[in-house]
Formats: structure tokens, C-alpha cells, sequence
């Protein structure tokens, strides 16, 4: 079975990776925890200026649109960057926290925008 372009991209990027995490128990769970803290972070951020945004109206249907947006995108995106073959579950983690990092980014931004 040959290979594509992205998954060897994919595989050259993440391999060292995987190396480091089947090293030492430590590091595998050093790699879950940052996965677990960048969902958190992520979520309280989006949830936290969701929350401030205030209730659905008119205007902010559309900025929960755009936020849901791209949080697709960035999931979409991870899903052609991230390796399927090894540590799906770490990269699970880390493609959510990043979706919500990114859409709580826009969130923050529009909120200084609008509020300020």
C-alpha cells in the first residue's frame, strides 16, 4: 500500500513524537494532561465570552455561527494533519483544544471589538 503526501508529511512531523511518548509512562501522561489542559483551557475560554456575548438575538447568532465555523474548520483541518494510525486518542484531545482554543480566540476578539 503506498503511502500519500500527507501522511508522510504526517508521519515525519509525529513520529518523534510517538517515540517520546511509548519512552517512558511519564511522558505518555505528560502528553494526556497537556491534551486535557489545552480542552480546559479551551473550553472555558469559548464558554466564558459565549456567556459574556450575552443571549441569542439577531446579532449574536451570527458571531455563534461564525465561532461554530471554526471550530469545523480547525476539527476538518485536524483531521488531515493529525496521524490516524498511532495516538488517535492524545490527538483527539488535542484536536478539540485547539477548535476551541481557536473559535474562544474569535470570541475574545470580537468581544473587545464590539464592547470596547
Amino acid at each position: 500500500m503506498q503511502m500519500n503526501t500527507t501522511d508522510e508529511i504526517s508521519n515525519t512531523i509525529f513520529d518523534p513524537l510517538n517515540t517520546w511518548a511509548q519512552a517512558a509512562p511519564g511522558n505518555w501522561n505528560i502528553l494526556l494532561g497537556s491534551g486535557f489542559v489545552l480542552l480546559f483551557i479551551g473550553l472555558v475560554l469559548m464558554f466564558g465570552f459565549l456567556r459574556k456575548i450575552g443571549k441569542a438575538d439577531e446579532r449574536t447568532n451570527q458571531i455563534h455561527l461564525i465561532s461554530a465555523y471554526i471550530i469545523l474548520w480547525v476539527v476538518i483541518l485536524s483531521d488531515i494533519i493529525f496521524p490516524k494510525e498511532y495516538m488517535w486518542q492524545i490527538f483527539f484531545l488535542f484536536k478539540y483544544g485547539l477548535a476551541f482554543i481557536a473559535s474562544g480566540i474569535y470570541l475574545a476578539i470580537r468581544y473587545k471589538k464590539d464592547f470596547s
